[in-house]
């Protein structure tokens, strides 16, 4: 059987190189080998599908570190503007949540996933689920894919979407970097990215503050030398294992980094009140303790972290639940002060890239051409999504990567295909 562009891969940039290759005249072949298409969309914004951002473009890039710069190109050609048209146009109304993320009006990932499948079908794109591919072959003229099953397809262009290795259950299990490597391409180092951080802590171990969120907090990463190397201000989480939520997935590549560097152990710093400077809670404080002398100093100060938090800080300051604000020295007040501005400890690793939410390395992106995502080593062979060494941080970023790199490798393969026809 013979196609203009085989696409591999069901995930959101599979999808879109799909649709793209099909909107650009392509007799185009999706092949997944899941039962369903659009898993990971399916799932991404606990349900409700995060689909882009509608911060300014060069924010969006300043949120994908991992190789964001490289999408500028692409960017130029479809961007997160034009993600939002797309699904407008495709009747999926979608709002505007916290710092930009989009969502769609039916709060249901379902209803985007549908949209996108429609589209397909509209634009008759032949699907194939579960069908994992065997090998890819790579012709003079044209490529073949092999599936397991035996069947062989060949196209003028061949688009891998198959992802990277973090949240297998969706599929990505690292099935297409052999085909790349088969093509000459390097693949960088993979690693964990938005990954929840382990800790051997003791009061990690005793679970202490097992289950305890806390609010806007400062958390950073520090270096070998205690300097920040980077600090995001979110909410985060204490678990039985380590810490976790939006603050600290953000800050876990550079964690993961500084262990591939040969740390054993790496710094975390939370600023559990990074809208204040230490001397001004300082001054403030000590004015309530003056006015309130025979207050326990717990109450006066109970409220400005959450009561577990607070009664952990008293306890790692020596501070007993009853003594009075009279009777606090000021080493033991500034003491305080100093752990609510900048309590640390040390994180020992992360959880494996199987439960990370994002895979970091991956194809170089030295050796993709940004334009188009076309291999500079091979005709007629594109990446797009996640199988690139490209990673976001969460909150849509990551898909607008997947979406804009699918629609642009899918429109010049669909280009490329048609001039080995012709």
């Amino acid at each position: 059987m013979n196609y203009d562009v085989i696409v591999i891969g069901g995930g959101p940039s599979g999808l879109m190189a799909a649709i793209s290759a099909a909107e650009h005249g392509a007799a185009t072949l999706l092949i997944d080998k899941g039962k369903k298409l659009g898993n990971k969309l399916a799932i991404s914004g606990g349900g409700r599908c995060n689909v882009t951002n509608r911060l300014p473009q060069d924010e969006v890039i300043k949120h994908i570190p991992g190789n964001g710069k490289f999408l500028y190109s692409a960017f130029s050609i479809f961007n997160n503007y034009d993600i939002i048209d797309f699904f407008e146009n495709l009747g999926v109304k979608l709002k505007e949540e916290d710092h930009g993320r989009m969502f769609p009006v039916s709060n249901s990932a379902k209803s985007v996933v549908q949209a996108l499948l429609n589209r397909m079908d509209a634009l008759h794109v032949h699907v194939r689920t579960e069908t994992p591919v065997k090998a890819v072959h790579y012709g003079e003229e044209r490529h073949e894919v092999i599936l397991k099953d035996g069947v062989k397809v060949s196209a003028g262009a061949v688009i891998v979407a198959v992802g990277g290795k973090a949240v297998p259950h969706t599929g990505s299990t690292g099935d297409g970097y052999a085909w790349a490597k088969k093509a000459g391409h390097t693949i960088t180092t993979l690693y964990p990215t938005e990954v929840p951080l382990l800790s051997s802590a003791a009061f990690i171990k005793q679970k202490q503050l097992q289950g305890l969120a806390l609010r806007d907090v400062a958390v950073s990463v520090l270096n070998a030398k205690d300097k920040a190397i980077i600090t995001h201000q979110m909410d985060m989480l204490f678990t039985h294992f380590g810490i976790s939520g939006p603050a600290v997935l953000r800050c876990s590549q550079y964690v993961v980094k500084e262990m591939m560097k040969g740390r054993e152990e790496v710094t975390i710093h939370i600023d559990a009140i990074p809208s204040k400077k230490e001397h001004v809670l300082t001054e403030e404080i000590s004015k309530t303790m003056t006015d309130q002398p025979k207050k326990a100093f717990r109450n006066l100060v109970k409220g400005i972290v959450p009561e577990r938090y607070l009664d952990f800080l008293l306890e790692q300051t020596g501070i007993s639940s009853e003594t009075k604000a009279a009777n606090i020295s000021r080493e033991n007040l500034l003491q305080f002060i100093s752990l609510i501005k900048g309590f640390t400890f040390s994180v020992n690793g992360s959880q494996p890239i199987e439960k990370a939410f994002v895979t970091g390395g991956g194809v170089s992106v030295k050796e993709v051409v940004p334009t188009t995502m076309q291999s500079k080593f091979m005709h007629g062979l594109y990446f797009c999504g996640e199988i690139l060494d490209i990673h976001g941080y969460t909150g849509g970023y990551n898909i607008t990567s997947a979406l804009v790199t699918g629609r642009v490798a899918g429109m010049h393969a669909a280009w490329e295909a048609s001039s080995v026809k012709n």
